[in-house]
């Protein structure tokens, strides 16, 4: 893949040693990201969870568990991801849904009012409620596959995206 005309945000121009943004100058505006990402769980899971609306496990209900650990993961991105700036994020909303008799979706929208982007946080949200999810049903099965992670939407700032599919 040839890449574009374009610097490295991360990158200090002068020295070529990674750095923060500086989005002291940057306007604020609303911005908001939606990030998903599929895991296959197999036909013996999904059938109780389909059956059942969540399975409970000795840790928990598992869905449950997964919203809740993807809010705190999206609210740590900071913390996870060297150069990310630390955030005050107005809203997280994860919600998992089935799209198959073998796989659910994971879908992570994160936003606030602010001079940086959520793209982030949102895929972060979402991979850590996907880890939740694996960590709780292995037990179940070790076949467990996370695939997918990926951007569907960001707006606010200098461009809006929407992924096509």
């Amino acid at each position: 893949m040839e890449l574009p005309e374009k610097d490295f945000t991360h990158l200090d121009q002068q020295t070529g040693n990674p750095t923060m943004v500086d989005v002291g100058a940057k306007t604020t505006t609303k911005r908001s990201a939606t990030a998903t990402c599929e895991v296959v769980l197999g036909h013996d899971i999904m059938r109780r969870l389909l059956e059942e609306k969540d399975i409970v496990t000795k840790k928990g209900p598992v869905f449950q568990t997964a919203i809740i650990a993807g809010t705190m993961g999206a609210k740590k991105t900071s913390d996870l991801i060297p150069l990310c700036h630390p955030l005050a994020l107005e809203k997280i909303r994860i919600e998992i849904d089935p799209i198959s008799e073998t796989s659910i979706q994971i879908r992570c929208t994160a936003a606030l009012t602010g001079k940086t982007g959520v793209e982030m946080e949102a895929m972060t949200g979402a991979s850590v409620a996907a880890l939740t999810i694996y960590d709780m049903c292995k037990g179940f099965s070790h076949d467990i596959l996370i695939r997918e992670l990926k951007l569907m939407e960001k707006t606010g700032g200098k461009s809006d995206f929407r992924r096509s599919e």
